[in-house]
């Protein structure tokens, strides 16, 4: 059975990560997570005050970016890699809604994604991984044998993005967390460098109503029915 790529993008709090995770597990493929990789950016912009609600200094940023040195590093306990940045561990902190909120203007940089972009085309390299972002299927991988479009309304993600928040114990409300959600929608698919769109091959799954038993199964399937056919 041939080893394929397997591309997973979609809108934020959607289930990428999750369903990515399954998959890889699944099969016994490697997992990137390149939305961590941006947020870890993100999270290095923000400890060295290179952006703050109406302040972003991109060249600062820029000129930083040989000093970032990003790691995947797998945690057995967990089942998964976490992200490492310069050394640290630093996937819980990547995690916060003060991170979601700078994220997307940080990735709007075309130096960073190309950057990023670079690292993540040397992971596939062997095939056999399912990667999950916002430009897979587009830019990373445009000839994967498998991709995956992930979609659902702004309030059935904001209200899964917020109960995940509230169980972690971070204080938010679930306005803040919508009004996120819209607002990176909105860079996101209007960015000049790799906007977020769909691949015209890639197959759109709306899972506003699936659990995710269900989406993991209906995308196995189509995984199962794809390695047939390469």
């Amino acid at each position: 059975m041939r080893n394929i790529t397997i591309a997973i993008d979609g809108f934020s709090s959607t289930g990428k990560s999750t369903l990515a995770k399954q998959l890889a597990k699944e099969l016994a493929y490697v997992y990137v997570d390149t939305g961590a990789m941006y947020r870890a950016v993100a999270f290095f912009a923000m400890n060295n005050n290179f952006i703050k609600t109406d302040f972003f200094d991109k060249k600062a940023l820029i000129d930083s970016l040989p000093k970032i040195q990003l790691e995947f590093k797998y945690n057995a306990d967990l089942g998964f890699a976490e992200m490492y940045l310069n050394g640290e561990n630093v996937e819980k902190q990547i995690r916060t809604i003060e991170v979601s909120n700078f994220v997307s203007k940080v990735a709007e940089v075309s130096e960073v994604r190309s950057k990023l972009v670079e690292q993540q085309q040397e992971m596939g390299t062997n095939k056999a991984i399912v990667m999950d972002g916002r430009d897979i299927g587009t830019v990373v991988f445009p000839t994967a044998e498998l991709k995956i479009f992930m979609t659902a309304s702004a309030e059935t993600r904001a209200q899964r993005r917020f109960d995940e928040l509230q169980q972690k114990g971070d204080n938010v409300s679930y306005e803040d967390v919508l009004k996120n959600v819209v607002e990176r929608d909105y860079i996101d698919t209007h960015r000049e460098d790799s906007p977020l769109v769909i691949a015209d091959d890639a197959i759109e799954i709306d899972n506003s109503y699936l659990n995710r038993e269900e989406q993991f199964n209906a995308v196995l399937e189509l995984v199962n029915e794809v390695v047939k056919t390469v």
